[in-house]
């Protein structure tokens, strides 16, 4: 699991747990009910208005499970649509972003999924990057899902970062190091 969650509530954790739970019973699979909550998740990161009102106490909870229903209405499953009610009326749809958040580390664990950043000073070549995938597989014993960045600060070589853990292999470090050290001398 991403040790970066401590900002995470427990509500939204349990939550996580629930949907969890759905898929377990049978009524989603994970891969639907994942695809269907990243629906919902980028609807509400792109429209201000819409957390606006979610979130406003000034609208009454039948306007805003009113609300969604209209925009995911035959987009996403009567089961989620009826989760996202019930954090409306329990006043923690505020959180539904962390509950996605959560619900995908808990899946990436199921999964034995490792989610990774690599950053390189220049795009690296397909052979270079499987390499460098098949290495972490074989350091974490899990599988690694990378996301590759370029930031051509760090001069040459590459930095990765395992959640909170940044193994850093870049030039950038090193002349740092280097430079450091020669002004303790």
């Amino acid at each position: 699991m991403d040790k970066s969650v401590e900002h995470i509530s427990l509500a939204a954790k349990n939550y996580a747990d629930a949907l969890i739970q759905i898929c377990n019973d049978g009524v989603m699979t994970l891969d639907k009910l994942a695809d269907e909550l990243k629906l919902v998740d980028d609807t509400l990161a792109e429209s201000a208005d819409l957390r606006e009102v979610l979130c406003n106490p000034s609208f009454t909870d039948e306007v805003k499970t009113d609300i969604l229903e209209d925009i995911f209405k035959g987009k996403i499953d009567e089961h989620l649509i009826y989760f996202l009610k019930i954090l409306v009326y329990k006043k923690r749809i505020a959180e539904f972003s962390e509950i996605h958040e959560d619900f995908v580390d808990k899946l990436n664990d199921l999964r034995n999924i490792q989610p990774v950043t690599v950053v390189s000073a220049v795009e690296l070549d397909e052979d270079y990057k499987n390499r460098i995938v098949e290495k972490l597989n074989s350091r974490l014993g899990k599988t690694v899902q990378p996301t590759w960045n370029i930031d051509s600060d760090i001069i040459a070589g590459i930095t990765v970062k395992i959640n909170d853990d940044v193994i850093d292999m870049s030039l950038k470090t090193r002349i740092d190091k280097l430079s450091k050290s020669l002004m303790l001398k």
